[in-house]
């Protein structure tokens, strides 16, 4: 690959996806089910889960890691980062960038966000530990379960050395490691490779999870996570992301690459754990703050991609975050939350949300909210069918159980079908 720098570095392009999620493996599997509005959520059938109380998920099925991953790197990572890599493989291909120059390497850096790192590695290595013994314990049970080892084992992988990180800042952390990737190629980084994915299933991972007040144990799959709606009873965990690859837009077009969309404005805040209420104030400062960065009116927003919580109280805040920033706007633009076809994959969920925001551009069509009927709020919430339109800019909303807030504006590159 080619990424020499022959000029001041411009806007921060989106040039490469890379998808694996409940209802696809691929962007395009995984756009035709978004458009169609299909709902895979379903009976968690991972072993071990039988008992607890948590039914439902959106489980990624028929996924082969060593399809697309070497043995040597599969041993020893978790599930979570076998998503990443294998995601990240998808969107090096989809920007046609094939193995890296060692002159190259250091204008490439990775960054990923994690919510709760390899739960299913480090159960079973806790398992021998408790049952057979320390020597038991393979010696990859020191990384695999890491935050950091997906930005560790992409990076390792594909020989990128340039600026690495990993963002831990809840499931609005996925949003923010497009930003971090962004500025990185702003300040002068030729490539970034960024995204999220997770693998919240494993029997420990579950036990963790039923902590959270917010969590749904509906266990009618088209009832179980239903925002928005008199009928909202929580959210549904779920496997999968996506990366991306993000680079200049001017050397992007030098090397012929087709511009999918450009990373305009980000912003954050955080307002605590569980204050639904708070996250109103907290959310409507975050999209005036990315609005700001990327010089864009309220007018502008041509689709809002939610994040649909399904709490009444945050559903109720989210909504009424909208108005308060995009005023009027707020109430007549379409908003739309395919997560509730598939659930909510922590960090990965704004990820899948914003590879669906650049499909939707391109195709130029508004994709439904699956299950989703009886609308309770101000709120233009597409349901049922897409709805066609011409979308330019899009806003993607993102809020973790934590207490982060983050927006992010992404606009139509020149790819649109």
């Amino acid at each position: 690959m080619s990424t020499q720098r022959t000029q001041r570095p411009g806007r921060a392009a989106v040039t490469g996806i890379g998808v694996v999620a409940p209802n696809g493996l691929t962007a395009d599997a995984y756009w035709k089910s978004v458009r169609e509005g299909l709902g895979v959520l379903d009976r968690i059938t991972r072993e071990g889960c039988e008992h607890l109380p948590l039914r439902v998920a959106g489980e990624v099925r028929s996924f082969e890691a060593a399809d697309l991953i070497e043995e040597r790197f599969l041993v020893q990572t978790d599930r979570f980062s076998h998503f990443a890599m294998a995601a990240t493989v998808l969107a090096l291909d989809d920007a046609g960038l094939g193995d890296v120059d060692p002159e190259e390497a250091y204008d490439i850096g990775v960054v990923t966000a994690a919510g709760s790192g390899g739960g299913e590695f480090g159960q079973r290595e806790l398992q021998k530990l408790w049952g057979q013994g320390s020597r038991y314990v393979g010696p990859y049970q020191s990384i695999a379960w890491f935050y950091a080892a997906s930005t560790g084992q992409i990076s390792i992988r594909g020989g990128f050395k340039g600026p690495c990180g990993v963002v831990a800042s809840d499931e609005a952390g996925g949003l923010d490691a497009v930003a971090h990737a962004a500025r990185g190629v702003r300040r002068g980084t030729g490539v970034m490779v960024v995204g999220a994915a997770e693998a919240p299933l494993a029997p420990y991972s579950m036990v963790c999870q039923l902590a959270y007040p917010e969590l749904s144990t509906v266990e009618d799959p088209d009832r179980a996570y239903r925002p928005f709606t008199k009928g909202a009873c929580g959210f549904v965990p779920a496997e999968g992301g996506a990366m991306f690859v993000v680079e200049d837009e001017r050397r992007a077009r030098e090397r012929g690459a087709a511009v999918r969309a450009v990373v305009a404005g980000h912003a954050a805040t955080f307002t605590g754990a569980s204050r639904w209420e708070r996250s109103r104030e907290g959310l409507a400062q975050a999209i005036r703050g990315a609005l700001a960065e990327a010089d864009c009116a309220p007018e502008e927003i041509d689709v809002v991609f939610a994040d649909a919580l399904g709490v009444p109280e945050a559903d109720r805040a989210e909504a009424l975050a909208i108005v308060d920033a995009l005023g009027a706007h707020g109430t007549r633009v379409p908003v739309t939350a395919p997560k509730t076809g598939i659930g909510r994959a922590y960090c990965g969920a704004p990820l899948l949300d914003t590879a669906a925001a650049v499909l939707a551009m391109e195709h130029g069509q508004v994709p439904p909210t699956p299950n989703v009927f009886d609308i309770c709020h101000d709120l233009d919430l597409v349901t049922s069918d897409a709805r066609p339109a011409e979308l330019r800019t899009a806003l993607i909303l993102s809020r973790g159980l934590m207490g982060s807030n983050a927006a992010l504006v992404v606009r139509r590159g020149d790819s649109a079908r």
